[in-house]
């Protein structure tokens, strides 16, 4: 597999940043093999992100960070460069519905997915087996409703000692305190059953087949304090009829979940996703 880095700015709009950093990387020998840009008209704001082919530069990434810091200061950047032979660690937490967690679990025994699945946490014994199947360690943390504070501790534990990167919600049916929401601002990604900003909160197929909807979607996005709010990653949909009933929208749900929530985590992994505010800019 090639070794990339990737470098991914967000910065005040200006012109001249994309000469300004090409030009920086063709300096250094670099052949850039992905570049996508996007200007905010009315935010104002720039973001951009370039692979570049690590064999093609003379120098590690800690020296292409400390070589490109003063271009970084002078467009006054929010900024990272990535190298992808540091594989991301992420931690699976379901429930007790299989379909997300299988799907992902394969695609990462696949390949598709680039990262290490380090831990899978539930709050109920259902998924230990799967998890075991597949040699991932599987972390059992009930949540007791007259003192959650003491569960989720226990999964912030697990989550620090797995250091992980990234926290996917595969169907965990239990809401993150806050502090946990702000501990990992921007690195946990949830799959609400629902096309979001519609029908949030429980039930949301049954809320949908009430209202006589024709289409369904569920929607990946990152988790906030603020109950299914967070910046929106990948949504699609399924169209519905009269003649289905919620079992059928449950049923189509499914394939539509696992699939979305396949892409965001993907996206995410491979820096395809700019947090911008409450709102987000996806190169996919």
């Amino acid at each position: 597999m090639s070794h990339y880095y990737r470098l991914v700015v967000s910065c005040p709009d200006q012109v001249g940043i994309v000469a300004r950093v090409s030009s920086f990387i063709a300096q250094q020998g670099g052949s850039i093999t992905e570049a996508s840009q996007h200007s905010d008209l009315q935010t104002g704001r720039f973001f951009m992100r370039y692979e570049i082919l690590a064999d093609s530069l003379g120098m590690s990434a800690e020296a292409l960070r400390t070589a490109f810091e003063p271009i970084a200061q002078e467009f006054t950047m929010q900024w990272a460069l990535v190298d992808t032979q540091q594989r991301r660690r992420v931690v699976l937490m379901v429930s007790r519905e299989s379909h997300c967690l299988v799907d992902l679990l394969y695609r990462w025994q696949a390949g598709e997915l680039d990262c290490d699945i380090v831990s899978v946490i539930s709050n109920h014994e259902d998924m230990r087996s799967i998890a075991e199947w597949y040699g991932i360690p599987y972390h059992h943390v009930p949540v007791d409703p007259d003192n959650k504070q003491a569960s989720f501790a226990a999964v912030q534990e697990h989550i620090d000692m797995a250091r992980a990167d990234c926290v996917v919600l595969a169907r965990y049916m239990q809401i993150l305190p806050p502090a946990l929401c702000q501990r990992y601002a921007g690195q946990v990604i949830n799959i609400h059953h629902s096309f979001l900003p519609s029908f949030a909160g429980a039930k949301p197929y049954h809320q949908a087949f009430e209202r006589g909807v024709k289409l369904i979607g569920a929607t990946c996005h990152y988790v906030t304090e603020e109950l299914d709010a967070g910046p929106i990653i990948e949504q699609d949909i399924h169209r519905v009829s009269h003649c289905h009933t919620p079992a059928d929208l449950v049923r189509f749900g499914r394939d539509v979940e696992k699939a979305v929530l396949a892409r965001g985590l993907r996206w995410h992994l491979e820096d395809r996703v700019l947090i911008h505010g409450n709102k987000t800019v996806v190169f996919s």
